[in-house]
């Protein structure tokens, strides 16, 4: 799929094994590793990335960090914390919304061209997949309207639902 100047790919797989410029990472705010996407990219790009990750000092939710990748097959690993879901609907898009937004314009910062996302937050915190999507979506939209210098952007999903679901979505949805 193409928007403006930039592909935009749909990927059932492992974001770990992505040789790209940067992948992002679903992180907590401590930045200090966890479980799902977290974890693994903190265990197959070793201790550098933890090192770093300390003297960063943390990440507010919504926003974005940026290391090197280790012993990862990309350059970088830019850190963002989603939120965790809630009643509080607006609050929860918003942030979403930033933690991808943020990381995009973060890569741009680093004049990087290639970059996969996780599904933020749709694992141990709960958005529901078929919501985030959306969000997902539109904060990928308005920064590719807002500016131009991304070649490739994937989003990198593990199990086949969000696989289909992100899949049908960005197809239906993406302008021609």
């Amino acid at each position: 799929m193409n928007y403006k100047n930039t592909v935009i790919n749909i990927i059932k797989g492992d974001i770990t094994e992505q040789k790209v410029d940067a992948i992002v990472n679903a992180a907590n705010n401590t930045l200090l590793g966890g479980g799902g996407v977290d974890g693994a990219i903190h265990s197959k790009g070793g201790r550098i990335i933890l090192e770093q990750c300390k003297k960063i000092g943390g990440c507010p939710t919504g926003e974005a960090r940026i290391t090197t990748a280790g012993n990862l097959p990309c350059k970088y690993v830019i850190h963002t914390v989603g939120p965790i879901y809630n009643t509080n609907r607006v609050d929860n898009e918003k942030k979403l919304y930033n933690a991808y937004f943020n990381s995009l314009k973060l890569a741009l910062e680093y004049k990087l061209k290639t970059i996969s996302f996780p599904s933020i937050s749709t694992g141990a915190y709960g958005y529901p997949v078929r919501e985030a999507v959306k969000v997902s979506f539109s904060a990928i939209i308005d920064f590719l309207d807002k500016h131009d210098g991304l070649d490739e952007i994937n989003i990198v999903l593990f199990n086949n639902e969000n696989f289909e679901i992100f899949n049908e979505y960005f197809s239906l949805n993406l302008p021609k």
